[in-house]
């Protein structure tokens, strides 16, 4: 684990590094308040910190506030030494958000044992956060396929057109579903047609954008809202998805299965006002009209149902 060190007595500094680097820590070692900070503030900071109280240009009282006023994950748990002993000192020191509070002398096996119980609270509080993360991943993604489930990609949807609406900017939505999927699970079998399931959303998810969205609407549907396109960069977006599901057949551990989608595209108007149910619902009536031709290809909204929302075509804006 990576620790901190911050002390500008340089006899002090070299000891303490010498006695962690021998208990296992990767030191960081600076010598003075602003120095520290800077380390603090920087990408991936120590999670340990060890600082003296007095120090040039910011002391460890005075960097602990800091810390205390930031971001409060990932926490950093801070160690204060002084040679002051009274006990409004500690009193201070607590208040200004340091974890532990040692008076110099110290004992290096009481300094030891200090952090030990420090890296404990660390590692405690990181399995906090990975286990928040978890259920997140699990309240957010569907299961089976890793997409956003169907609430998440309503949820991004209705964000995107909020922002669209306050910029002036479209954006574009596809519905797509698998042709034929049910006889791929009846021919095959349910593990079989989950394979297909996992395998398509890989390549729909390799064809889009960083900044796309891509969600399992139910069952073999799926959900794509594309910021920042029209009716036209929408549109080749899913053909090209279409192609790259429809050309190579799936494997699967029991067949190769050959696989095509059908899509129904729409896209606002900068101009205009639409609610997410009336967009969700233009572009499934467009993904039935691509049903009734032949499936295994991709149908814009007519122009009727979005009236003069056609817009013009300038694609996606990368």
């Amino acid at each position: 684990m990576n620790i901190l060190i911050a002390e500008d007595n340089t006899v002090s500094r070299r000891l303490l590094e010498t006695r962690l680097t021998k208990w296992g820590y990767e030191v960081i070692s600076v010598k003075d308040g602003g120095e520290a900070w800077e380390v603090l503030q920087g990408e991936d900071p120590p999670r340990l910190a060890i600082l003296d109280w007095m120090m040039p240009k910011m002391d460890g009282v005075q960097v602990c506030r800091k810390v205390r006023k930031g971001p409060k994950e990932p926490y950093v748990y801070i160690l204060l030494l002084s040679a002051k002993d009274e006990k409004s000192d500690l009193v201070e020191a607590m208040e200004a958000g340091a974890d532990d509070y040692l008076t110099k002398p110290f004992e290096p096996d009481e300094l030891k044992v200090r952090l030990r119980a420090g890296k404990r609270i660390i590692e405690l509080q990181q399995e906090v956060i990975s286990t928040r993360e978890a259920l997140r991943i699990q309240a957010t993604h569907d299961s089976l396929t890793g997409l956003w489930n169907h609430s998440a990609i309503l949820d991004i949807l209705r964000r995107e057109l909020a922002r669209a609406s306050r910029q002036g900017m479209p954006v574009g939505v596809a519905m797509g579903d698998l042709d034929h999927f049910k006889q791929a699970n009846d021919g095959y079998g349910h593990m079989a047609g989950d394979a297909v399931l996992r395998e398509a959303a890989n390549r729909m998810l390799s064809l889009v954008r960083p900044y796309d969205a891509i969600g399992r609407y139910g069952g073999e549907e799926f959900l794509i809202v594309a910021p920042g396109c029209n009716e036209d960069g929408v549109l080749g977006a899913a053909h090209r998805i279409r192609l790259c599901l429809c050309e190579k057949p799936m494997t699967t551990p029991d067949a190769i299965i050959s696989v095509t989608i059908s899509f129904g595209v729409a896209a606002t108007d900068p101009a205009k006002e639409i609610d997410i149910e009336s967009l969700i619902r233009i572009a499934d009536e467009a993904l039935y009209t691509a049903k009734r031709k032949g499936r295994n290809c991709v149908e814009r909204a007519s122009s009727a149902n979005l009236s003069e929302g056609a817009l013009p075509a300038q694609g996606c804006r990368q």
